[in-house]
């Protein structure tokens, strides 16, 4: 089984391409944060190239800039070329089948300051167009209430 999941950060803007045959194909750097910290007791970054086709190249094109988080899910490609001077070159990537847009540099910036008045200020409201407002979820409600009937379980009635 070949198959990636990475939450990290943007090391630059994406580039987007199109093939030939006009597909579009976008690429990015991400910095994903090892679990562990090194004998300095700092933590170091793997920097992982990603690719995405289509839509979703555009997309990340559109929406994502240097240090944006992101999480990649995908699959490991690796291919080789012939560079200049005839030497055969390897390039690792992750080929991403879906990547979701987990937060801005800026609203991570706004959260990590601590220092005067921006110590309580609100994070940078991300501009989704005509996208509904999601609707508050509020703890001390019952989440299936607008479900209709309720529902009967029992152990009683599996067949081992």
């Amino acid at each position: 089984m070949n198959k990636v999941v990475l939450i990290g950060r943007l090391t630059r803007d994406p580039e987007l391409r199109y093939t030939g045959s006009n597909t579009p194909v976008a690429t990015f750097s991400l910095a994903v944060n090892r679990n562990f910290q090194n004998q300095n007791g700092e933590r170091e970054a793997d920097f992982i190239n990603i690719v995405v086709w289509r839509k979703q190249a555009e997309n990340v094109k559109n929406f994502l800039t240097q240090g944006s988080q992101v999480a990649v899910e995908g699959r490991i490609q690796t291919r080789t070329y012939d560079d200049q001077n005839g030497q055969k070159r390897y390039i690792t990537e992750v080929v991403a089948d879906n990547v979701e847009f987990l937060g801005s540099k800026a609203s991570s910036n706004n959260s990590n300051n601590t220092s005067g008045s921006s110590k309580n200020a609100e994070p940078t409201p991300y501009d989704f167009g005509d996208m509904p407002e999601p609707k508050g979820t509020d703890v001390d409600s019952n989440p299936f209430a607008d479900f209709g009937s309720s529902i009967e379980i029992s152990d009683d009635e599996l067949p081992f």
